[in-house]
């Protein structure tokens, strides 16, 4: 009995490879699917029921990452070792090849023939969880292979990217599976035309089988990793770099609360694949009390849920909104914190970079170029050797920001504002601008924007510190 099993799972797994090669001859394939219904029958009348179930229930849960074979010695494709650089979701990751594959040294691999949910920008169920697997998949291998569709490799639609076939294998006596089949089989991704490539055949197939099978995006089934309140669950990158779209949304997202300044913190998030500080401002005022203000400490890596809003005095787009209620810490709705103890990444930034430099981001459908610190809006940088050319005092006395300062700096030939809010000394007397008066400074703050130009804002003393 053991051997007929076997037999017939071998006959499967061949039956697949063999199909590829004889579509297009249809009189072979009638021949092949007589064969095969002959093969079943026998093998299933010679069992008795409870094993003729079991070799049923077999049939659907092929391995067909593993039926199809990596040929190396083939000519048809390119085929090359690569090693992972950057994990960036269930169907695109950076890896390191040959600067004779490309001169960078670096592709940017977008897997052929699936479409996994979103988890970096719209973050969609089982987006999570596809990344995930991806993640744990290639961190397991212990070689790599890509493999173009044909003789060349082929950008997708953005020209960043390249369409691969991902190959790996977590042992050195086992062969090659394909990752990109197996997370169809998987049920973590939807077709992306699967059937028209090198391997469709199997690849639709493996399709079928995880809707027979009900898996993960083919299931019904909700994904407990995902957020089903009203709110748009998103990335910070996300929401910076289509702000204007989100205007009057409820959002969610999380981050790093970085300042705290009046009824307002700063938050940021950090996105690999750009390897850039994502922020926005979230405005709390007097809605928090208790456990709910704590969220927002300064440290905590914190869930927030709020609307999107345009600040007029600003000129800036903000986050308002936000709850916390006590008697149902469950609900969506509310703020969370995930974890303390953060500290703000204070990215060293060049004068240069924060005042003329410009940012490509690469989407599923185009290209988008943004200033530098329009991206970086809200985030925590850092500067260095920046010489006080001449400093502006607020002096209203109807003014809430009596007192604080606008530096005007330069560095290299570029001119960069500093603008600080009312500085006290560590006997909490103010700070005037004679303390920095033809310095050379370095400073800790938060990218802001004002009157049509961004600054660097100052929230503390401690966070300039002069040079001389």
């Amino acid at each position: 009995m053991q051997s007929k099993r076997l037999m017939f799972q071998n006959f499967i797994q061949n039956y697949n490879i063999i199909k590829d090669r004889v579509m297009k001859n249809k009189t072979k394939l009638i021949s092949l699917l007589l064969i095969l219904c002959l093969m079943t029958a026998i093998l299933l009348t010679s069992c008795d029921g409870e094993d003729a179930s079991t070799i049923s229930s077999e049939l659907s849960n092929i391995d067909y990452a593993q039926s199809v074979k990596l040929d190396l010695n083939s000519k048809e494709t390119l085929k090359f070792e690569a090693k992972v650089k950057l994990f960036v979701d269930g169907d695109t990751t950076h890896f390191y090849v040959d600067k004779r594959i490309l001169e960078s040294g670096v592709l940017k691999a977008r897997y052929i023939a699936i479409n996994t949910p979103e988890s970096t920008g719209k973050i969609e169920e089982y987006g999570k969880a596809a990344s995930n697997y991806t993640k744990e998949a290639l961190s397991k291998a212990t070689s790599i292979y890509l493999e173009s569709d044909d003789g060349k490799l082929n950008a997708d639609s953005t020209g960043d990217r390249y369409l691969v076939w991902v190959w790996y294998k977590t042992a050195e006596n086992e062969e090659y599976r394909n990752l990109n089949i197996e997370i169809l089989q998987n049920g973590l991704a939807i077709a992306s035309s699967s059937a028209n490539n090198k391997y469709g055949t199997v690849c639709v197939d493996a399709i079928n089988q995880a809707k027979a099978n009900k898996l993960n995006v083919h299931s019904g089934v909700k994904d407990p990793d995902f957020y089903y309140g009203e709110a748009v669950e998103l990335t910070l990158k996300e929401l910076r770099c289509n702000i204007e779209d989100y205007n009057g949304v409820k959002v969610a997202f999380t981050g790093i609360i970085t300042k705290n300044e009046s009824s307002s913190v700063y938050m940021e998030a950090y996105d690999a694949e750009t390897d850039m500080y994502y922020g926005i401002s979230v405005y709390y005022g007097y809605n928090l009390s208790g456990d709910g203000l704590e969220i927002m400490s300064v440290g905590n890596e914190s869930r927030i849920v709020g609307t999107v809003t345009y600040y007029e005095a600003g000129g800036t787009y903000q986050v308002s909104g936000v709850s916390y209620r006590m008697m149902n810490p469950k609900d969506p709705n509310n703020i969370q914190k995930i974890s303390s103890d953060n500290k703000p990444a204070y990215v060293p930034t060049t004068a240069e970079k924060f005042t003329n430099g410009k940012v490509e981001i690469t989407t599923d459908d185009e290209k988008k170029s943004f200033d530098y610190a329009g991206l970086a809006l809200n985030t925590s940088i850092s500067m260095e050797n920046l010489k006080v050319k001449s400093i502006y005092t607020t002096t209203s006395e109807e003014s809430s920001s009596k007192g604080a300062m606008t530096l005007t700096c330069e560095c290299d030939g570029i001119e960069v504002d500093v603008r600080t809010t009312v500085l006290t000394d560590d006997d909490g007397k103010i700070i005037t601008a004679e303390a920095y008066e033809g310095k050379t400074i370095n400073v800790k703050g938060i990218v802001d924007y004002f009157s049509g130009s961004y600054q660097i804002k100052v929230l503390s003393a401690k966070d300039i510190t002069i040079l001389n």
